[in-house]
């Protein structure tokens, strides 16, 4: 694939990004932003006997245009990255077109890159967790995602490799299952992090971090649908054009024939 062709993918790539950040905007907008207000209407009613600081940025500010900046930047950062990741896997990953390749791409971002972490990690609403331990949390969440695309990596290399002896099939579920029990050794192994407040509603906990979840699979099925219908058009721009000079080529040998039969018929009538 030359440097052009991946060009033009990157930017389609973003474009679609945009796109599925636009759809993951109003998802987070109807669906998440209430269970955050619910969230800090528990943080604020349960700080009343400490000083809180002035706040730098209004709540209606970080709720519209804050969300809309930072799901839109996000949007065309994971869009441009998978646009590149898609110029590779491309004919690398089996016999799919540019529409499938896509799409697996896209589920499969959205197991490793989200989903994954998520089951270890999951996410929590502005009042749980202590401040002082956001670094440390932020680190693990970020090696958990390391891990699941590292492991995701190797899992692919091993299927390719046992394909021609186990067929695509076992090899596919060898390298899904190797992937699944490298995933739960991970998640033995790296320390677990509770920290919820006490008497902090159980319910809304579970709503914000089902709504985080559904936001991150609107974003990568919208992107996927997306880019896979712009990935198409840009690797086979021309299949109609090709379509429309064969079927005038076919005319004008047509043509040709007819005229030439209708020669042929002629000369005997004049002699």
């Amino acid at each position: 694939m030359n440097s052009a062709t991946v060009r033009t993918l990157l930017v389609r790539g973003m474009l679609a990004g945009v796109v599925a950040g636009l759809f993951a905007l109003v998802t987070a907008s109807f669906l998440g932003e209430p269970h955050v207000d619910a969230a800090i209407a528990f943080e604020e009613a349960h700080a009343h006997s400490h000083e809180g600081g002035e706040e730098v940025v209004s709540r209606g500010m970080q709720a519209t245009a804050g969300l809309a900046t930072a799901v839109l930047v996000y949007g065309v950062a994971i869009g441009g990255i998978a646009s590149l990741v898609f110029s590779y896997a491309l004919g690398r990953t089996g016999r799919f077109g540019p529409r499938a390749t896509a799409m697996l791409l896209s589920g499969a971002a959205f197991v490793c890159v989200y989903l994954v972490p998520f089951l270890k990690y999951p996410a929590n609403p502005p009042s749980v967790g202590d401040p002082e331990s956001l670094d440390k949390r932020t680190a693990l969440y970020f090696l958990m995602v390391l891990l699941s695309v590292l492991l995701a990596i190797a899992a692919t290399i091993l299927g390719r490799r046992l394909a021609p002896r186990l067929g695509n099939w076992y090899a596919t579920v060898t390298a899904v299952l190797g992937f699944a029990a490298a995933v739960g050794i991970a998640y033995a192994f790296l320390p677990s992090v509770s920290e919820l407040p006490e008497h902090f509603p159980a319910l809304l906990l579970w709503r914000f971090r089902v709504s985080t979840l559904a936001v991150q699979l609107v974003l990568w099925t919208a992107f996927g649908l997306t880019f896979a219908h712009l990935a198409e058009r840009a690797l086979r721009p021309r299949t109609a054009q090709d379509g429309e000079v064969g079927e005038h080529a076919k005319d004008t040998e047509q043509n040709e024939a007819e005229q030439g039969a209708a020669g042929s018929s002629a000369a005997p009538a004049a002699n």
